[in-house]
């Protein structure tokens, strides 16, 4: 592994990173063949190579055993907080720009020291009741993400036959986690709906995001005020009971992080892994098949890692990677996706092997390393059997080099996943209109002609979906 050096009194011997010419990220290849932009990078640069983005200039570090060193940060030279960012304390960093909201949220992705120790310690306590499947909450969470599951697929194919269309993205891979959100952080019933569209709003980005933002954060904050004063089974109470002292604004905010990792994180790993598998050429079809349904994953999260590349951190001091100098503050952006095409990571990894390293980076390393893994696992794991044992034949309805992906500098995930499916049963019955709008259920209660409430709110929420699509 080549070491990064500090190099606190040397001259880089090049311009600096805002002096030289840099390419922008976001173009037509990084979008739709990424893995020849980290090529062409890589062979112009070496691991680390000045790239702009969004009219921000920034060292993406592309590199394998560079990008794992520098996660692992074993010297104590990098920086997560925003203060760090030398450019930002300067005033160079436009207030406009796009990514400084997700930046400025201030919670434990942006600590360092104590201060992540003291929030990933309560990480740790509040998540492990529903990933250690010993524990009931995991059991119970487990049945409660297979049934929202079930019922997704239920709705997307009733009344259409055995054989039809459905968008997975849109109807099965991102509202399945968002139920889980809502699960997960003990919203009541009644304000499901409301604040899973919000959810949808945010991740979405478009027009109504700012306002979608404020609602979430307000609804958030009060069910954490909630849980102090009334602790229930969630997450927020069981991180409470751990971090006695974290305050309404602080559990808030990391709250809202699981809007990132459950609602969008895994909704990309879902439908990511779903097409690998159905596209077959990377691996994980032939995993999937022969019962690896955890290799299945791994290779989704190889060749398509939902986080492209992670938010900024900075050098403490200058250091030296490949032929270039980092200086102290400057922005630099980790990319397990180009990480993930370096020969140093691929070089003894045959490319339709069924095994496949679990060496990959999209959860991350080191200290700020991805601590629910395990439950974005077993919900990617529910729902990709799921749909493999729901559907007897799943084909993509386009050419997979046309699927639609989504741009972002961070996230890479499929707009719309478009399928001609066969079921593997008797196709569900589409409900008979009511007569008059119902009254909504109560939880557990029959809804449109004896659904259980889940099914009927499953109904109501796609068929938002479908306007807000129009």
């Amino acid at each position: 592994m080549e070491p990064q050096i500090p190099q606190a009194e040397s001259a880089a011997g090049h311009p600096p990173l805002e002096s030289l010419a840099v390419q922008s990220l976001m173009n037509r290849d990084y979008e739709s063949r990424p893995a020849l932009f980290y090529e062409r990078l890589r062979a112009e640069y070496g691991p680390v190579a000045p790239v702009d983005v969004l009219g921000v200039p920034t060292w993406l570090v592309i590199g394998y055993p560079q990008t794992l060193d520098i996660l692992r940060d074993a010297r104590g030279i990098w920086s997560k907080r925003l203060d760090s960012w030398r450019a930002r304390r300067e005033g160079r960093v436009p207030a406009d720009w796009p990514l400084l909201p997700a930046f400025e949220v201030d919670n434990s992705v942006f600590r360092d020291g104590a201060e992540l120790t003291r929030l990933r310690g309560a990480w740790s306590a509040g998540l492990r009741p529903f990933q250690d499947r010993t524990r009931p909450q995991a059991r119970a969470l487990e049945r409660a993400v297979s049934s929202y599951a079930d019922d997704l697929i239920t709705v997307l194919s009733e009344g259409g036959g055995r054989s039809g269309w459905a968008d997975l993205s849109a109807q099965y891979g991102r509202p399945l986690p968002l139920m889980v959100v809502g699960r997960l952080l003990g919203f009541r019933p009644e304000r499901g709906e409301e604040l899973l569209m919000d959810m949808w709003r945010l991740l979405d980005a478009g027009p109504d995001a700012a306002e979608a933002s404020a609602r979430l954060f307000g609804a958030v904050a009060d069910v954490c005020a909630a849980k102090m004063v009334g602790p229930g089974d969630d997450l927020p109470s069981y991180m409470l009971a751990e971090t006695p002292d974290l305050t309404i604004d602080e559990l808030t905010r990391e709250m809202l992080m699981v809007v990132g990792l459950i609602g969008d994180y895994t909704g990309t790993l879902i439908c990511n892994t779903a097409a690998e598998v159905i596209i077959g050429e990377s691996g994980a079809r032939d995993s999937l098949s022969a019962g690896m349904i955890h290799e299945a994953i791994n290779r989704a999260a190889i060749s398509s890692p939902p986080m492209s590349n992670l938010t900024f951190r900075w050098p403490k001091t200058d250091v030296r990677i490949g032929r270039f100098t980092l200086a102290a503050g400057d922005p630099v952006m980790l990319s397990p996706a180009a990480a993930h095409t370096d020969p140093a990571f691929t070089g003894n990894m045959a490319p339709d092997s069924i095994y496949s390293s679990r060496a990959h980076l999209a959860w991350g390393a080191g200290p700020h390393a991805c601590l629910g893994r395990d439950l974005a696992t077993t919900i990617t794991t529910i729902a990709v059997e799921k749909l493999f044992e729901r559907f007897s034949e799943l084909r993509l309805a386009l050419p997979a080099d046309q699927l639609p992906w989504r741009s972002s500098p961070m996230m890479r995930g499929l707009r719309s996943l478009p399928v001609n499916y066969t079921l593997a049963g008797e196709p569900p019955e589409a409900p008979a209109a009511p007569a008059a709008a119902p009254e909504r259920p109560a939880q557990g209660d029959a809804g449109e002609d004896g659904d259980s409430g889940t099914m009927s709110f499953v109904r109501r929420f796609l068929r938002v979906l479908r306007r807000s699509d129009s």
